[in-house]
């Protein structure tokens, strides 16, 4: 009885274990399928490419502070976007970082209807939309109506180029992953409402990846020489807004300080 027991327990768990290892390959292969399944559901160009095309927006507290922290009068809590939770600062740059703070109120260039920049205008608490073509990307920002153009049509950065607000952007695909690198910034954005900054020096690599077709992880990579002690990583989820009629909406407050002479008023004399 005991010999019996012995030689049949091993041939047992061999067809135990045979059982087990078909019912995990299924389970990957399940898996795999609604992957793959997944994957074609994905908005796509002719080309094959991903299609970001539509209206976009976080719900992240992003934009009051990247880093974590508690509630303030002017911010909700939040536990941060930047991986690490630090953005590495020089100690010059965080005496900088920490006057900017003291100075929020007045000083942000939000408040004075500044284009916001990128990374910024995409984890702003206001929707964007893409247009999306085979040879380059355009976004629109409700904040001011900036637009910016993403090429990815092969194209390398300008040569001496000059500064601008939302820098210089070339982007390459990377399987379905769109990879923009951006250069040419000048130094008047900030990264969010408490006041971390860059310089001109400012160096951004974005990585835009569906999730599924309605959700987009977005990544960036921020280097700055000047501002920060190595390269560091912030990321941010973005929603497609589905409401039925939903559109971007006029956001130009720099303005409004004029709109007491427009229309202009006839002359009363």
């Amino acid at each position: 009885m005991q010999t019996s027991l012995k030689h049949a327990l091993p041939s047992d768990f061999l067809a135990l274990s045979t059982k087990l290892i078909g019912l995990a390959a299924i389970a990957a292969l399940f898996s795999f399928s609604l992957l793959s399944e997944a994957a074609e559901k994905l908005p796509r160009l002719a080309n094959g490419k991903p299609d970001f095309s539509g209206i976009w927006q976080t719900t992240s507290a992003a934009d009051y502070d990247l880093e974590p922290h508690s509630n303030r009068v002017d911010a909700p809590p939040g536990a941060g976007v930047v991986e690490g939770g630090t953005i590495p600062y020089l100690p010059k740059a965080l005496a900088q970082k920490k006057e900017n703070f003291a100075h929020r109120e007045t000083d942000d260039p939000r408040i004075k209807g500044w284009t916001l920049g990128i990374p910024r205008g995409n984890y702003y608490p206001e929707p964007f939309q893409i247009f999306q073509r085979a040879n380059d990307i355009k976004q629109v920002f409700q904040f001011g109506h900036s637009v910016r153009t993403i090429y990815t049509n092969g194209s390398l950065h300008q040569e001496d180029a000059p500064d601008y607000w939302l820098g210089d952007s070339r982007g390459k695909w990377e399987g379905d992953t769109l990879v923009v690198d951006v250069t040419n910034f000048n130094d008047r954005t900030w990264l969010d409402r408490a006041g971390n900054y860059h310089s001109d020096q400012l160096h951004v690599v974005e990585r835009w990846a569906y999730i599924d077709s309605n959700t987009i992880a977005y990544k960036a990579t921020i280097e700055d020489p000047q501002v920060y002690s190595r390269p560091w990583n912030l990321e941010v989820i973005l929603h497609r807004h589905r409401e039925k009629n939903f559109q971007l909406i006029e956001d130009y407050r720099y303005t409004l300080e004029y709109d007491q002479h427009y229309p202009p008023k006839p002359d009363s004399q």
